[in-house]
């Protein structure tokens, strides 16, 4: 339905989960994509694999979002391999448990410097590239948990995902005169790598949770970053779209099981 072939594109925290279902949807596309994430040598491995999958180049490139330093270098890197960027999907991010009693400040910290001021870095360093384009585009992978629900261990981590809604909003404001458009996906629960390790228990339950029956897959997350990085999504920004399967709409667990 629409045509990627010509982007360059940003995927922070892309080596996996839901930013290696991103990245691997633009591959397929025939995109030209970055993958990026603390680890050189996943990074490395995750791009030799996703170079296979479509007619674009997929390089590996080492970014901590945490530190501005770095997110200038990794937007080098990226525009001297593929001659600019046109899309930032600023995925990085962690969900480490700790409930309110025993939450500690370095824990509060980590969160919001990787969650919060990791997105807010990414983007600063990508805006010159973005408006060259012409065509800029930033997604966001924020969360059900925070802006519309919330689950017991993560406080420190709702508080982040809701914190890039606030930052979405008045960056898309902003940005509007570049022609960068930002908006941000909101996923439910999505079968990574973090869900598999909590058990098949843990996940029938979830899944008995969500309408549609099933949890999600990193691709379902893709597949949207996607069409908001076409040019057929080019008058939609600001705005926070929710990809759960239905999880958020029961009032009760008897409404999905009667």
């Amino acid at each position: 339905m629409f045509d990627l072939s010509t982007r360059s594109v940003l995927v922070t925290g892309g080596s996996k989960g839901i930013g290696r279902g991103i990245a691997t949807v633009f591959a397929r596309a025939g995109a030209n994509v970055a993958v990026s994430a603390r680890s050189s040598d996943e990074t490395s491995s995750v791009a030799a694999e996703l170079d296979q999958l479509g007619s674009g180049n997929v390089i590996g490139v080492r970014l901590d979002v945490s530190d501005p330093g770095s997110c200038a270098d990794a937007v080098r890197i990226v525009v001297d391999a593929f001659g600019g960027l046109d899309v930032l999907c600023a995925n990085a991010g962690i969900f480490p448990e700790a409930r309110l009693d025993s939450m500690t400040p370095e824990q509060l910290s980590e969160v919001l410097d990787i969650n919060v001021k990791g997105t807010v870095y990414s983007v600063q360093a990508c805006l010159d590239p973005l408006t060259a384009s012409g065509r800029g585009r930033v997604v966001l992978t924020s969360s059900i948990t925070g802006p519309v629900t919330g689950y017991p261990g993560w406080s420190h981590y709702g508080a982040s995902k809701a914190a890039q809604l606030g930052f979405m909003r008045t960056a898309a404001i902003e940005l509007a005169p570049r022609r960068v458009t930002v908006n941000a996906i909101l996923p439910g629960n999505i079968l990574t790598e973090g869900l598999v390790d909590m058990g098949e228990e843990y996940i029938a339950g979830m899944a008995r949770s969500i309408p549609l029956g099933t949890l999600g897959s990193p691709i379902d997350i893709g597949h949207l970053a996607a069409f908001l990085a076409s040019d057929e999504a080019a008058y939609i920004t600001g705005q926070a779209i929710v990809v759960d399967g239905g999880q958020v709409l029961p009032e009760s667990p008897e409404a999905v099981n009667p």
